[in-house]
């Protein structure tokens, strides 16, 4: 644990906020840019989810392979080392004039992604004292509002009255500044290196029997499930808006602007109701009524614009009323001493849920000859159906028994220290 005054570490929780944002921001706003970087590549909408997905599986698999490595480096100059290799990607995909190109660029951002939600947890784990760092990951947490609320639609902006690149410009300018600030405001992070670590032979053996133990797997697959139903639909939303109902593409932030305000304000009182009735219970309560809007939304009729912006902020509330619920879930199914490599595997669970969702929702669209999206109800057929799995596989997710009522351990062996975990 690292000592500073609690004036610095909140100047450099609110900096890790920021870089939270940017790398937020830069998943989110490929998706509403969907209908200029088809038209600018001309490109399939499967090609488009390719694109989509290449960031989330790279991201995905940097922050699982990140266990191997993460604790041999400075905290400090691994971040600032990722963080300006996350500007470089920008840059490449904004100057980006093939599909290959983008395709290596948004993977490329993917890898360094990866390496900086670990990153970032780690040095909460390590500056932050365990009695304020609920309070320190709720700021970082921000990352996700803050970008819904501003980054994306500022992005859609930019994307519409400039260029799609404009965005990705925007976002290595934000890099390279907020990595200025960091290189300032965060001091060397290297206490941790004189700790034992096991031998780098040891640890991909010890992750692989984390991720099989089987309490372990049934809560990957519950996140692996409601992931993959959320992007079967999340990502075509903005394309299907300017295909198939003539929203201009500049009217799109309007409702990422609403849905991001709306769940800013939300997601802490689903937070409270949760730990007040049940987890499990809020998370079917939202299960359900999150299956009517999918299938409004995939099956949308003609309806006026003013109507959609309350409606998608309506759906954004219900979608994220059960990913609340279920990552407090999650945090009771790893024995304590396992809880931070646990979480951190399933931060890259999660990404690979998302980009398989992107991938297996694109590859089911289609476009007619007059440029309308087809097959969308199908994609919200099959999230309903994966969504319904899931509103019953949470009965089999269970918790790690107390420490006081554990009679033997029940945990796997050993396993490696993610993200920070000591």
């Amino acid at each position: 644990m690292y000592a500073m005054p609690q004036s610095r570490e909140r100047r450099l929780i609110w900096l890790l906020a920021l870089v939270q944002f940017t790398l937020i921001m830069d998943f989110m706003v490929m998706m509403p840019l969907g209908p200029q970087i088809m038209t600018a590549f001309d490109i399939s909408p499967a090609q488009f989810a390719a694109a989509v997905s290449a960031y989330s599986w790279c991201s995905g698999l940097s922050a699982l392979l990140a266990a191997t490595y993460i604790d041999r480096f400075d905290r400090r100059k691994l971040l600032l080392a990722a963080y300006l290799l996350f500007a470089v990607s920008n840059v490449i995909c904004a100057c980006a004039t093939s599909y290959p190109l983008l395709l290596a660029s948004r993977a490329f951002a993917g890898i360094t992604g990866g390496v900086l939600g670990a990153g970032v947890m780690a040095i909460v784990a390590d500056v932050v004292p365990v009695e304020r760092r609920g309070a320190a990951t709720g700021v970082i947490m921000t990352g996700f509002s803050m970008a819904a609320i501003a980054g994306v639609p500022a992005g859609v902006v930019l994307g519409a009255y400039f260029h799609w690149s404009a965005p990705f410009w925007l976002l290595a300018a934000l890099t390279v500044t907020i990595a200025v600030a960091t290189s300032r405001i965060v001091p060397p992070l290297s206490e941790h290196l004189s700790r034992q670590r096991p031998p780098l032979a040891e640890t991909l053996p010890r992750l692989a029997r984390l991720l099989t133990y089987p309490r372990h797997v049934r809560a990957f697959a519950l996140t692996f499930l409601i992931m993959l139903a959320h992007m079967l639909v999340i990502p075509f939303i903005s394309p299907m808006l300017v295909a198939n109902h003539g929203v201009a593409p500049g009217r799109i932030s309007w409702l990422y602007m609403a849905g991001g305000a709306a769940t800013f304000f939300t997601s802490r009182a689903i937070g409270r109701l949760a730990d007040r009735i049940g987890h499990r219970v809020v998370f079917r309560v939202f299960g359900v009524l999150a299956l009517a809007p999918v299938l409004i939304v995939t099956h949308l009729p003609n309806v006026p614009f003013w109507i959609m912006v309350p409606g998608f902020a309506l759906f954004m509330i219900i979608s994220s009323g059960r990913i609340v619920p279920m990552q407090a879930i999650l945090t009771t199914v790893p024995e304590p001493q396992h809880r931070g490599a646990f979480l951190s595997a399933n931060g890259a669970l999660q990404s690979l849920g998302t980009g398989c969702g992107a991938w297996l929702g694109g590859s089911m669209l289609s476009t007619d000859a007059g440029g309308h999206l087809v097959g969308y109800g199908l994609n919200g057929w099959v999230s309903v159906a994966l969504a319904s799995i899931a509103i019953v596989w949470v009965g089999y997710v269970r918790g790690a028994a107390p420490p006081a009522a554990a009679a033997a351990p029940s945990a796997p062996s050993p396993t490696p220290e993610l993200a920070g975990e000591a």
